[in-house]
């Protein structure tokens, strides 16, 4: 019997999800503008997958710590985003995997739903399927392959979205698009779960506008393109993270309370004495100290003041899920809201 992904706000399917796992919490929809406040939520974005041992336990530490998903990444110079997950998964009895996120320009659609279908249905119904545009003009370059310009570069990857969705939801896809031409009547394999969830990451508006459509988690990113495919935190602030909630709520429509809101957090420093730490952490990444302190891609301070920013974020934006690089650090805020 095939396992579905539990939606925030919509009935429970059969697959049993871990404790406070997309549930709702606090404020109604009307009250949040049809954003659903939903329990807190934490994953980790793994370096180092390359050592079997160490990975095995990695995911077992985070396992014990509470975290909910073990994430990966798609790079070229790197391993295999997938290839880690089946080991991370076999080790555990719970923990999510997935990559965060798949290179889109990377990968053509058919091949990777195969891939997502074969990996959800080989870890019981555990894949998280991250996906972006891709960014990177040395790692194209590196292999010979056309990063595209931003316009289709996005209008390719919603073409995507779309086709993964259907070959991953009916295993079959009719589709005759700008950039891809699908006739696929069976895929071969289907996934454990009945609906495989896609966590959409991003900043600007036409992604979001493609998250809003088929995303089940949206991943805030605050990070802007430079040229050259170099990234800057040009969308720390806390006004760009605020107009990107309502962009995604104003674009979901009646969908808008079935989308987890996430932040990939780019810096922890977590300590009793956050002054000096602050302004270190702001000259980094070339922004004030005042939107390092309001952004939710640096958290820098006591447990009790990460905490204390971790809830006003949710109440104000709605970000409940966070994946962070630093899983022992970060875990004392964890053990105090996680599921809360």
């Amino acid at each position: 019997m095939a396992r579905g992904y539990r939606q925030p706000g919509l009935a429970a399917t059969s697959v049993p999800r871990p404790e406070g796992y997309g549930t709702t919490h606090g404020t109604t929809n009307e009250q949040r503008g049809r954003c659903t406040v939903r329990s807190f939520r934490f994953a980790v974005q793994v370096r180092g997958l390359g050592d079997h041992d160490g990975l095995v336990a990695t995911a077992q530490q985070l396992e014990v710590l509470g975290y909910d998903e073990l994430y990966s990444y798609d790079h070229v110079g790197a391993v295999d985003p997938f290839i880690p997950l089946m080991v991370a998964a076999e080790a555990t009895t719970r923990l999510r995997v997935g990559p965060l996120v798949i290179n889109n320009e990377f990968h053509h659609p058919a091949l990777l739903a195969r891939t997502a279908a074969t990996v959800d249905r080989l870890t019981d119904g555990r894949l998280v399927l991250g996906l972006g545009t891709g960014f990177a003009q040395s790692e194209h370059d590196a292999i010979g392959m056309l990063l595209r310009d931003p316009g289709p570069r996005v209008t390719r990857f919603e073409e995507s979205v779309m086709a993964l969705r259907s070959l991953l939801d009916t295993g079959a896809v009719q589709f005759d698009g700008e950039h891809h031409q699908l006739h696929v009547d069976d895929l071969g394999i289907r996934p454990v779960q009945e609906r495989v969830p896609f966590l959409i990451g991003g900043h600007g508006r036409r992604v979001i506008g493609v998250a809003a459509r088929y995303a089940d988690i949206f991943q805030f990113t605050g990070l802007t393109d430079l040229q050259g495919g170099q990234l800057s935190a040009g969308g720390f602030g806390i006004e760009a993270i605020r107009q990107r909630s309502r962009w995604l709520t104003d674009a979901a429509g009646d969908r808008a309370g079935d989308i987890e809101r996430s932040a990939l957090v780019q810096a922890i420093d977590i300590g009793a004495d956050s002054s000096d730490r602050l302004d270190a952490t702001a000259e980094r990444f070339d922004v004030s100290r005042q939107v390092i302190d309001e952004t939710p891609f640096a958290l820098v301070g006591s447990v009790e003041q990460v905490v204390d920013k971790l809830e006003r974020l949710r109440a104000d934006v709605g970000i409940s899920h966070y994946v962070i690089r630093d899983a022992e650090a970060f875990a004392p805020v964890a053990a105090i809201l996680a599921g809360r």
